[in-house]
């Protein structure tokens, strides 16, 4: 990390006065105007501004990143050095950021020269570049590697440096629209490179070391997915036999497909066994073909399930299949991102819920039930609550909201959105008490009843922690209400944490 320029930059007043006209890094701009942080946690510091609102801010690491007015964001630098390397250097990058190397000397050299002249026609900037790279102990460099620096830069922008409104969540546009490699193929490196060494040989006891680890054994699984070989029969065996350990999981359905497509009668022993692991399993093999069924009849079934489930083209493999493996294998960031951008999209058009061949009412609300999950996996119960909070009011039966609003206002109660966990609250009992939907009517003797309860007390003794003693004792009567209507089963499991509670809240003075 090297801040040299920055900082000889900030103690001479010609070189700022030079900064800001004419190459528009203005270190009295640094205020963006609008509350922003970066989706992996990390600080961000504003330092400097241009005329069209953009901001630069400096990263945990000294990454540049360069926020625009209109939503987008890059890193332009891997230090404040090299950003103002670029800024000094090519005083037109915004009209750069499609350029790569790849475009070759003479396309970048005409585009950089054309936006230099167009500049030139306003104001001089050849003799204030060679001023100012002098005060602040630049080097010279060609466009070509600027365009190098720049792009290298922008590639590096996600996952660790993808910006969001601090308010609302929502992610900020890519600045630049260069091609990244889906996330795929990080997520199946290691699963490609199990795959081709149990390939290799060894038989049996080498492939033990991928089959014994569940991770492992799940990537190679699904790397042979859309690697498939006629020679991979005898370690699918292998893989399947021990993924049943982990009982139902895709990846055992996954496996005992490809298994399933070679139509040997001789494998269905092995799959019965697999099947027959616990009632999971049962349950989610049930259909597999049973005693006395033919290699056809496996196959059959393999093919159908493949159809539907699985296949061998990456594009059509759901994204969460990549971001619960991208989280598994700790690529943290990489998952965060890919589930963020497709929250933003649902957000912005909720016609992506839409049933193929329903009525533009009919919504499938299933991807928002999962990406409040896997943001909760993530530990991110800021976007795990924005996803709720959508999910919650598309639903169509009081049942269905009840159970979202209870999810809702417990994510708000860990995020200490007291008021908001509470405001909910009252809207789920509102439902409750909602004669027109009968989807409820079992409600009080059953977990969800017990849950209900236990939130209302669970937040009660939030309020009583956070001082708010009138909340509280409001909130514990609507608890004790609640209690007051559970069936004997569901009312037992509540009462030692309602009397703890009723407890606390005398305590307050």
């Amino acid at each position: 990390m090297t801040d040299h320029a920055l900082r000889r930059l900030r103690q001479s007043r010609s070189a700022t006065e030079l900064a800001a006209f004419p190459f528009d890094f203005d270190l009295g701009r640094a205020d963006h105007g609008e509350d922003v942080r970066l989706a992996s946690g990390g600080p961000l510091t504003p330092v400097a501004g241009d005329g069209a609102g953009g901001t630069y801010f400096v990263c945990a690491d000294g990454s540049v990143l360069y926020a625009d007015s209109e939503g987008s964001a890059g890193v332009i630098g891997s230090s404040a050095d090299e950003a103002l390397e670029t800024v000094i250097g090519l005083p037109g990058w915004h009209d750069c950021l499609d350029l790569s190397p790849a475009d070759g000397t003479e396309k970048i050299l005409a585009r950089v020269a054309e936006t230099e002249e167009e500049i030139r026609a306003d104001y001089g900037i050849d003799a204030e570049r060679a001023e100012l790279r002098g005060a602040l102990g630049l080097p010279e460099r060609s466009p070509l590697e600027l365009i190098g620096m720049l792009h290298s830069a922008l590639l590096r922008t996600e996952p660790d440096f993808l910006l969001l409104n601090t308010e609302e969540g929502g992610a900020y546009e890519r600045l630049d629209r260069h091609p990244r490699p889906p996330l795929w193929e990080p997520v199946l490196a290691r699963g490609r490179a199990d795959l081709a060494a149990l390939r290799a040989g060894g038989g049996p006891t080498a492939w033990d070391a991928v089959a014994r680890d569940p991770l492992r054994r799940r990537l190679a699984l699904r790397a042979a997915q859309f690697d498939r070989a006629d020679g991979d029969l005898g370690l699918l065996r292998h893989l399947v036999r021990y993924e049943a350990r982990s009982s139902m999981t895709d990846e055992l359905r996954l496996g005992a497909v490809l298994v399933g497509l070679h139509g040997l009668a001789e494998d269905l022993p092995l799959l019965h066994e697999v099947r027959d692991t616990d009632f999971d399993t049962a349950c989610g093999l049930s259909a597999m073909p049973g005693a006395g069924s033919t290699g056809a009849d496996l196959r059959r079934w393999a093919l159908d399930l493949d159809t539907s489930m699985f296949g061998t083209d990456l594009s059509d493999e759901p994204a969460f299949t990549w971001t619960e493996l991208a989280r598994d294998q700790g690529m943290t960031e990489l998952a965060r991102v890919t589930l963020i951008r497709l929250l933003d999209e649902i957000e912005l058009g909720q016609y992506r819920l839409r049933r193929p061949g329903g009525t533009p009412e009919a919504l499938d609300t299933s991807p928002l039930r999962a990406l409040s999950h896997e943001f909760r996996e993530l530990g991110d119960r800021f976007q795990a609550l924005r996803a709720q909070r959508l999910l919650a009011g598309l639903q169509d039966t009081a049942w269905a909201r009840v159970s979202a609003r209870l999810t809702q206002a417990r994510l708000e109660r860990e995020l200490d959105r007291l008021p908001q966990a509470t405001a909910t609250l009252a809207t789920l009992r509102a439902v409750l008490t909602d004669p027109r939907d009968t989807s409820l009517r079992l409600w009080h003797g059953v977990n969800l009843g017990r849950f209900i309860a236990e939130e209302h007390y669970a937040l009660t003794r939030a309020l009583a922690d956070a001082d708010l003693p009138e909340e509280a004792r409001a909130l514990l009567a609507s608890a004790d209400a609640i209690l007051g209507e559970l069936s004997g089963n569901a009312a037992a499991g509540v009462r030692e944490l309602a009397e703890k509670t009723a407890e606390r809240v005398r305590g307050l003075g």
